[in-house]
């Protein structure tokens, strides 16, 4: 049974505080923007003034053009609510403008930053958290912090300001009834801060099973030909379905929650706002305040309702976002397993010699796959690991490239552990051909380059026609330049091999990993493989998987492996006279009646 992903968690011992999160949020994701912040502040600003502004001016509206009736007033103050609406309207393009560039910004950064930060990322990380889950990371949870930097942080600035200018006005045109408005006010606040808190706790449970979903569409997809083979497409049907619904659901809670702001804001501003009308009349009828007064003030009133409204529903955006921050940081904080040791040198191979010394590994504690294996894989020869599968001869080939660390023992290069020096170095020097084939859905061209980015198209060329694969790639559509599709699809399963062959040979490294590189390949294409492969590891170490006995019998030297050990070494002849574990596999394979493994 599979490990529950540790990311898809929806609740966590100590979740950070909103305020902390906020701040490391700006901090990390806003600050480098702080310019354009500071030009939209300044919008944000006019955008407030101007919204003040409109309210006061119906002070001299109602009591010097339709009470006095002062008619040399009028085209000034009309002037003036015009001059007024344009520069609002201005302030508020070039405030939505760049907070959108901004918001936009933010989310390519993040991006990027997770992106690359996964890369980094060591193998054991990925076999523990499901690849739907990433990816949600990188969708879903960015773009809800987007709203939270650009949409968010707008309207707590603007709104905020304009609330405090309308204010203003208020107090200024009759502070006694600003006084008897707001009472409501602070009744406001728990409210809609209990609801943000429950918010974010429903927006992470979505975002959670959203991850879910993206990690069972990827599997499906991806192995649809199982799915199809076995006719388990309303098994599939099924679980998506089971998800689809608890997300509607959690969604429909979640918007159920946010929509709860809206009517309290509504009764709440009914109360204000009919106090302030019987209150304020009252008063113009007792001549205790003027008309024009009044108007001025209940216009303040009125528009400051709908910044109120907004940042409650910008409340609402900002726990959607931290719920989304809360969980990238949970992966930006994961370092990675594997880690170079601080002033590590880089791999310096002389003759290209590997060597293992008494190294145990465990891909789960309590597991082990290796125990104690040693041996020397000499420098310009080719050794050959074969035995039972699941016996860890492909574990050996990962360890070489440091793709997980040992749990004890030594591995060296040339004498140098390769614990201690730099991982590109490291990588630089060795090929890897799996029998696991990955093509990128990318030109045959530019998966063949992923060997030595810097060669030209003739070094490409002349390595495809090493690995046998230069006619067939001719005769494609577009040549070089045909897109292979999603995880090479477009091609036949000994293309693709080929093609891999050829991204091995490209990149000419002095140690050359091959798990099973002809599996998938012809007897004749393997042939010529063969032959390609025997010029490649002239002068350079090979290690070889091969079931296929066949194909390693002229190695120089073959380790038998069997549960995790080290049972038998030599060369072909040597072992078939031992009589040992490898003359018996090599028995079984060739027996008559009985299928090559």
């Amino acid at each position: 049974m599979a490990l529950p992903d540790p990311l898809t968690a929806t609740t966590s011992p100590g979740p950070t505080s909103n305020g902390a999160l906020y701040r490391r949020l700006l901090r990390e994701a806003v600050v480098p923007y702080a310019g354009r912040i500071v030009a939209a502040a300044v919008c944000m600003v006019a955008v407030a003034l101007s919204t003040a502004a409109l309210a006061y001016l119906m002070d001299p509206v109602v009591n010097q053009v339709f009470v006095a009736r002062n008619a040399d007033l009028l085209w000034p103050v009309g002037l003036a609510v015009f001059a007024t609406f344009a520069v609002k309207g201005v302030a508020a393009y070039g405030q939505s403008m760049i907070m959108t560039r901004v918001g936009q910004n933010v989310l390519c950064d993040l991006q990027n930053r997770l992106f690359r930060h996964l890369l980094q990322m060591d193998l054991a990380f990925f076999a523990a958290h499901r690849t739907g889950t990433l990816i949600s990371r990188l969708t879903t949870d960015i773009a809800a912090m987007r709203v939270a930097v650009s949409t968010a942080l707008t309207g707590l600035g603007r709104e905020a300001l304009s609330i405090v200018f309308l204010v203003a006005v208020m107090f200024y045109q009759d502070w006694l009834l600003a006084t008897v408005a707001f009472v409501a006010f602070p009744a406001t606040v728990i409210p809609i801060t209990t609801l943000g808190k429950r918010l974010r706790r429903v927006t992470a449970n979505t975002q959670a099973q959203t991850g879910a979903l993206m990690t069972l569409i990827e599997q499906s997809l991806a192995g649809i030909r199982l799915v199809k083979a076995y006719r388990m497409e309303d098994y599939e049907a099924a679980r998506a379905r089971a998800l689809t619904t608890s997300i509607r659901d959690t969604v429909i809670k979640a918007e159920r929650v946010k929509a709860v702001a809206s009517p309290l804001m509504e009764t709440l501003g009914g109360v204000a706002v009919t106090i302030v009308i019987v209150y304020g009349g009252w008063r113009v009828i007792n001549g205790d305040t003027t008309a024009g007064a009044f108007f001025s003030f209940i216009t303040a009133l009125l528009t400051a309702y709908r910044p109120m409204k907004a940042l409650a529903n910008a409340n609402a955006s900002i726990n959607e976002g931290l719920a989304g921050a809360e969980r990238l940081f949970a992966v930006l904080d994961t370092p990675p397993g594997l880690a170079e040791k601080p002033g590590a040198p880089a791999l310096a191979v002389i003759r290209g010699q590997v060597r293992f010394e008494n190294v145990a590994f465990a891909y789960d504690e309590g597991l082990a796959a290796l125990k104690g294996v040693t041996f020397t894989a000499p420098a310009g020869k080719t050794t050959a690991l074969v035995g039972p599968s699941g016996a860890g001869k492909t574990t050996i080939l990962n360890l070489i490239p440091r793709f997980y660390d040992v749990t004890s023992g030594v591995i060296t290069i040339d004498g140098q552990n390769i614990a201690d020096v730099t991982l590109p170095s490291l990588r630089a020097a060795v090929a890897l051909v799996s029998q696991d084939v990955v093509l990128f859905d990318d030109t045959v061209r530019a998966n063949i380059r992923y060997g030595r980015p810097e060669a030209d198209d003739a070094a490409i060329e002349e390595a495809a026609c090493a690995a046998g694969a230069h006619d067939f790639i001719r005769a494609l559509p577009e040549g070089y330049d045909t897109i292979v599709g999603e995880r090479g699809q477009a091609l036949s399963g000994g293309q693709r091999q080929r093609i891999a062959i050829a991204r091995a040979l490209l990149k000419d490294a002095p140690i050359l990993l091959l798990d099973e590189a002809t599996s998938a390949l012809d007897a004749e294409t393997e042939r010529q493989v063969q032959t390609a492969l025997d010029r490649l590891k002239q002068g350079r170490t090979t290690l070889v998987i091969a079931h296929r006995l066949s194909t390693v019998a002229s190695a120089d030297q073959i380790c038998v492996i069997d549960q995790g050990r080290i049972v038998e070494t030599g060369d072909h002849r040597a072992l078939m006279a031992s009589g040992g574990i490898y003359a018996r596999l090599h028995a079984l394979q060739f027996s008559p009646g009985i299928a090559a493994d």
